[in-house]
C-alpha cells in the first residue's frame, strides 16, 4: 500500500512518467548525445561506441532490479530520484541520469589503457581502471545523496556501508563496457550489446507495461 512507502519513494512516484514536469533542455541534452556518439561513428570506433552501449545498458538493467525492489518491498528502492527532473523514467532513473550515463559510457571507454594486457602494479589493468573509476562513480554518489538529489533509504545501500554500491553498482557498469570494447570480433560485440539490449527490453516489456511493477 502507498502508505507504507518511505516519504522519498512517494515524492518519486507522484512524478514517475509524468509529462508534465518536462524541462526543454532536455533536447539540447539529448542532441549533444547524439552528436558525440555522430563523432565516434564518423572516426570509425565502432568499439567505443558499442562499449558505450554496453556500459549504458548496464544502468538500465540495475534500474530494472531497483524498481523491482521497491514493488516487491513496498517501502522503497535501493536508490530514488525524487529531486527536480525533466521526466523520471523509473523510480531511481530520470532522463538526465540517463543521458548522463550515455555520454560516461563513450567517456569511460576513451579512457581505457589501450593494451588490454597491460598490468598496472601487476594486476589486471582493466581491473584496476573499473575499481578506479568506480570508486570515483560511488564519492560522486555520495556528494549527490548528501544534496538530497539521489536517496537512499537502506541500511546496506547507503555512505555508511559503500561496497553493495561499490560492487553491483558500478564495477558491472566498467567491466563488461571494457569487455565489448576488447572483443576482437566486431559480431560479437553487436550479439553481446543486443543480448543486453533484449534482456532490458523485455524486463521493460514484462516488469513495466504488462505487470506494471515499475
Amino acid at each position: 500500500m502507498a502508505d507504507q512507502w518511505a516519504a522519498s519513494a512517494q515524492a518519486a512516484h507522484s512524478i514517475l512518467r509524468d509529462s508534465a514536469t518536462f524541462q526543454w533542455y532536455v533536447i539540447p541534452l539529448f542532441v549533444m548525445v547524439i552528436y558525440m556518439y555522430s563523432q565516434q561513428w564518423h572516426a570509425g570506433r565502432w568499439s567505443i561506441i558499442l562499449g558505450g552501449l554496453a556500459f549504458w545498458l548496464m544502468d538500465w538493467f540495475n534500474e530494472l532490479w531497483n524498481g523491482l525492489i521497491f514493488h516487491f518491498s513496498n517501502f522503497a528502492p535501493a536508490w530514488g530520484a525524487p529531486a527536480d527532473t525533466a521526466y523520471l523514467l523509473l523510480i531511481g532513473l530520470n532522463i538526465e541520469i540517463s543521458l548522463m550515463f550515455a555520454v560516461l559510457g563513450l567517456a569511460a571507454m576513451l579512457t581505457l589503457p589501450k593494451d588490454p594486457k597491460a598490468r598496472i602494479l601487476g594486476l589486471n589493468n582493466r581491473l584496476v581502471w573499473a575499481a578506479g573509476n568506480s570508486a570515483l562513480s560511488v564519492l560522486t554518489e555520495i556528494w549527490l545523496n548528501h544534496i538530497g538529489a539521489l536517496v537512499w533509504e537502506w541500511r546496506y545501500w547507503s555512505a555508511s556501508f559503500p561496497w553493495l554500491i561499490f560492487l553491483f553498482g558500478y564495477m558491472p557498469f566498467y567491466l563488461v563496457g571494457a569487455w565489448v570494447h576488447d572483443m576482437r570480433s566486431r559480431t560479437h560485440q553487436i550479439i553481446t550489446v543486443s543480448s543486453l539490449a533484449g534482456v532490458v527490453g523485455s524486463g521493460l516489456l514484462v516488469f513495466g507495461v504488462i505487470l506494471g511493477w515499475l
